[in-house]
């Protein structure tokens, strides 16, 4: 199926850029936004200079859109007021230009950090209660959940992915649980963007093929993608992936640790 015109927002970023490039042969336009500068590149480009908190700017960018993935945001631990307000305020003013617009389907950047206190040992579904491992991970289960409440409310279809670790390649041990290539990062985004109408809310982690993953695959029925990469592939160029990993111990590993999230906080 045609995608018609997609909007990007965090287009400039990490997993942005590398989905920029696969949309444009999908996609009858983009609409690119972010906070930063963008120069187009193709000729079904158009490019937007927009900070999140501006909701008249986000609506105004997506004038002509079909579907909306929703990368932009901090992307780690930050201070909670940055976080409400990058990501969940702008979460907001996302959903309620896709309402304002009739637009059907909004795809939004998750993290598998709302789960992360959950143990390495552990299969993880996202039918389970959330389990934060920071405040990064808080401000991700309020964008599920005003994902959900859209869903509900106002009848838009929403897809929510909970991204692993996005790397070239894995690059430490957690990464033999948790990696998402660069591939399967396109893939369930196609999918997620593809899925009919009928899905109206779903929730799925996007992860690779890893042996070691601590998530369960999203349901077919509503994401159509079957991962194709595994990281047990890398694990020999990786220092420590032969020792025993303790399978109480959070799936977040140093994410879970205070100290990750103290510094964040007032003194």
């Amino acid at each position: 199926m045609s995608l018609g015109t997609v909007a990007i927002t965090g287009a400039a970023g990490t997993i942005g850029s590398v989905v920029r490039e696969a949309l444009r042969h999908e996609a009858t336009r983009l609409i690119l936004l972010d906070r930063v500068p963008i120069r187009q590149e193709t000729e079904n480009e158009d490019t937007h200079t927009v900070d999140l908190r501006d909701a008249a700017a986000v609506e105004f960018a997506f004038t002509g859109a079909d579907r909306v993935l929703h990368l932009g945001g901090v992307p780690d631990e930050a201070p909670l007021s940055d976080l409400l307000e990058a990501n969940v305020l702008g979460t907001h003013h996302v959903l309620e230009a896709a309402r304002r617009k009739g637009i059907e389907r909004v795809v939004l950047a998750s993290s598998n950090r709302v789960t992360g206190f959950y143990p390495a040992g552990h299969l993880s579904s996202p039918q389970e209660p959330v389990r934060p491992d920071g405040l990064y991970g808080v401000s991700k289960a309020a964008v599920e959940a005003l994902g959900r409440l859209y869903a509900d409310k106002f009848g838009l279809s929403v897809i929510c992915l909970r991204i692993g670790s996005f790397e070239h390649v894995p690059a430490e041990p957690r990464h033999l649980a948790t990696w998402l290539s660069p591939r399967d990062a396109v893939g369930y985004i196609l999918a997620a963007l593809a899925a009919p109408p009928s899905t109206r809310f779903a929730t799925g982690y996007a992860v690779s093929d890893n042996t070691r993953r601590f998530w369960e695959l999203p349901d077919p029925t509503e994401l159509a993608y079957t991962p194709v990469d595994n990281a047990e592939l890398h694990a020999a160029d990786i220092p420590g992936t032969d020792l025993p990993v303790d399978p109480t111990a959070p799936q977040a590993g140093l994410y879970a640790l205070p100290q990750f999230t103290l510094k964040h906080l007032r003194p």
